[in-house]
């Protein structure tokens, strides 16, 4: 990732941003734009994994022209921690040219996310309440379709209404209701009407679980959409 003041890469649970130490000196808020860079990548990424992390605290090496290192370390702990695995297929031809990557591909959709996260975040204050309820469902998974529900409340407020949210947003009936269900009608624990539900509680089951992530994943993606072919439109800022 590169941008005018500076590169990023990310790789391997480590990430590693180069600049010139002369725009470094010059514009102290630096550090906190790159952090504020990185976790809006992160929050995008997350939509997608549906994993929890966490960012260290930031060390920095100041390279000399004579080949010197200073190397400056700021006392907070933390770390990047992902967990489960994913199973990724790939087809090739009689050619061997490859047909379908499902790594390539959902490599290319983080990246996709992550860009679209970190230019309109900080400027849309709807997609920064999406990014933090879907952040909380994943922090807080006594609660999940509680924080999942929000994101679809959230586009309801913004585009004044249910049909029109889904109207713009070009989601189906089927998938905005069925997210509904499993928030408000099912008799499930980390659902958002647990004392009006006339049996027992159950858990939700993981496909149940799985099924609200992907809807909520095609909300995001699709505000997202919405901003970047809008250009983030004042109305939701």
């Amino acid at each position: 990732m590169t941008r005018e003041a500076y590169g990023m890469t990310i790789a391997d649970g480590k990430v590693e941003a180069r600049v010139d130490s002369s725009v470094f000196d010059s514009d102290s808020s630096i550090r906190q734009s790159l952090h504020e860079a990185l976790s809006d990548r992160f929050l995008g990424v997350q939509v997608l994994t549906h994993r929890p992390y966490q960012l260290s605290g930031p060390t920095m090496t100041r390279l000399h022209p004579d080949g010197r290192r200073d190397r400056f370390i700021e006392p907070e702990s933390g770390e990047i921690k992902l967990s489960g695995e994913t199973l990724d297929i790939q087809v090739r031809d009689k050619d061997d040219n490859v047909l379908m990557d499902t790594r390539r591909e959902r490599v290319h959709r983080k990246g996709d996310l992550a860009e679209l996260v970190e230019k309109y975040r900080a400027k849309d204050a709807v997609l920064a309440s999406l990014l933090r309820s879907y952040h909380a469902a994943v922090r807080d998974p006594d609660n999940e379709l509680v924080h999942l529900f929000e994101i679809r409340d959230a586009l309801t407020r913004r585009f004044e209404g249910e049909t029109e949210a889904r109207s713009v947003l070009g989601i189906s009936s089927r998938s905005w209701s069925r997210l509904g269900r499993l928030a408000n009608a099912e008799p499930l624990r980390q659902g958002r009407h647990r004392g009006k539900a006339e049996g027992p509680l159950r858990d939700a089951t993981e496909s149940e679980l799985a099924e609200a992530r992907v809807i909520a994943l095609r909300l995001n993606e699709a505000y997202l959409g919405y901003l970047d072919a809008t250009n983030c439109p004042e109305a939701g800022s």
